[in-house]
């Protein structure tokens, strides 16, 4: 296994891997404006002739950035790149298709993984297979640091900080936002509804192996359709990857206090969205259940396709969290612009950039944003433009 004092060595500190992609070609944009100074980055994928291609679009100053040849069916390329580097991110997905390879190399190298992942079972598969490899060599792997999960673990954590944890703490969390998905979420949203029983099963899985904190409950709490008396928001459950970072962030930390509780929520205007949205969300995930059904509607919308730069420019999130303890109640919200892009970019750069260049908490292993980096991100983020405020 690596040592992570050799990491030093290495060739770069950052290799962005999927640079060609939408999101991956937005997160190159943000490393060339915001890397520090004598930051080593390069950018991989497996067709050069694009590569150059984002090159050339970040300006003369890049003209000798390295570019890395590598492809997710190779191997021996991806373990090169992970050897070579500090910090990899990964912008290729489905993950549950093209994942797993990079998270092996980089969990056997001891390269520090970021991606954006919203994929649960992925998630859990990664865990269970590469861990304890990971917790060996001194990798951290740290998937979803895009809007999936990002806003709501450290909206989570700070809202915990603003509570008296001495006693049984509950936050939900209300998201809102006028974006859109892109191609590659769409697909890595349609793939995993098609697997709603593997996914079951190896969350199962997981939690066996993983266990629960020793004399502390903490749990995702299932919530139910309603008015939030309190944001005057309609609120719809989200069967989404945020509410199993946040309870897993809580569950390593001692911050969160005994006894913390989170539910997840949409938050919608009116009461016939909210209707609309409870028809169409799992009309979706039938029509997952049947490829003719499920090819056909992926084949509308392209991995790799998003937004133009105008609408990005119009596109805002929200994430309002109400939280409770010891007789008190806290509203906090983190804020910002087009969650599905340009923020989810910067949300996965400043986490490499963070993993590279701060001093975080000691830790190895599958873990969060929180427990991977925690203050360090949650300082860089709002010096980023993120806001995260006490209501």
């Amino acid at each position: 296994m690596a040592n992570v004092a050799d990491r030093s060595e290495r060739s770069y500190d950052i290799v962005l891997f999927g640079a060609t992609g939408f999101t991956g070609g937005l997160t190159a944009h943000y490393l060339a404006e915001h890397a520090p100074t004598g930051c080593r980055w390069a950018l991989a994928g497996r067709n050069p002739g694009k590569l150059e291609e984002v090159r050339a679009s970040l300006g003369e100053d890049f003209a000798d950035l390295p570019l890395l040849q590598a492809d997710s069916t190779d191997p021996e390329s991806l373990g090169a790149i992970a050897r070579d580097a500090r910090v990899v991110i990964s912008t290729v997905g489905p993950y549950l298709l093209y994942g797993e390879p990079l998270v092996r190399a980089c969990a056997e190298a001891g390269t520090d993984y970021v991606d954006l992942t919203g994929e649960p079972e992925f998630v859990d598969r990664m865990y269970l297979e590469h861990h304890e490899t990971a917790v060996k060599s001194g990798a951290r792997l740290v998937h979803a640091c895009g809007f999936d999960s990002v806003p709501h673990d450290l909206g989570a954590y700070f809202t915990v900080k603003q509570l008296d944890t001495s006693s049984p703490v509950r936050i939900r969390g209300v998201v809102r936002s006028n974006g859109t998905f892109s191609g590659g979420t769409f697909h890595s949203a349609m793939t995993a509804m098609s697997r709603m029983r593997q996914m079951s099963a190896t969350f199962a899985k997981r939690r066996k192996a993983e266990g629960k904190p020793a004399g502390r409950s903490v749990r995702a709490i299932s919530g139910k359709p309603g008015r939030d008396r309190d944001l005057g928001f309609w609120l719809l459950p989200m069967p989404t990857i945020d509410p199993q970072i946040v309870v897993r962030s809580a569950a390593a930390l001692p911050a969160y206090g005994k006894d913390f509780g989170y539910s997840h929520f949409a938050g919608l205007k009116t009461l016939r969205y909210t209707v609309g949205s409870m028809v169409v969300v799992p009309g979706l995930a039938v029509a997952a259940q049947v490829p003719p059904v499920r090819r056909a509607l992926m084949s509308r919308i392209q991995p790799g396709e998003g937004p133009s730069e105008a609408r990005r420019a119009k596109t805002w999130f929200t994430v309002d969290f109400v939280g409770t303890a010891a007789g008190e109640k806290v509203h906090t919200r983190v804020s910002g612009g087009d969650p599905g892009y340009g923020e989810t970019a910067k949300m996965l750069a400043e986490s490499a950039l963070c993993l590279a260049f701060d001093e975080n908490p000691p830790t190895a292993g599958q873990v969060t944003t929180v427990v991977a980096m925690g203050d360090a991100l949650l300082e860089r983020l709002q010096a980023a433009g993120i806001r995260f405020d006490v209501c």
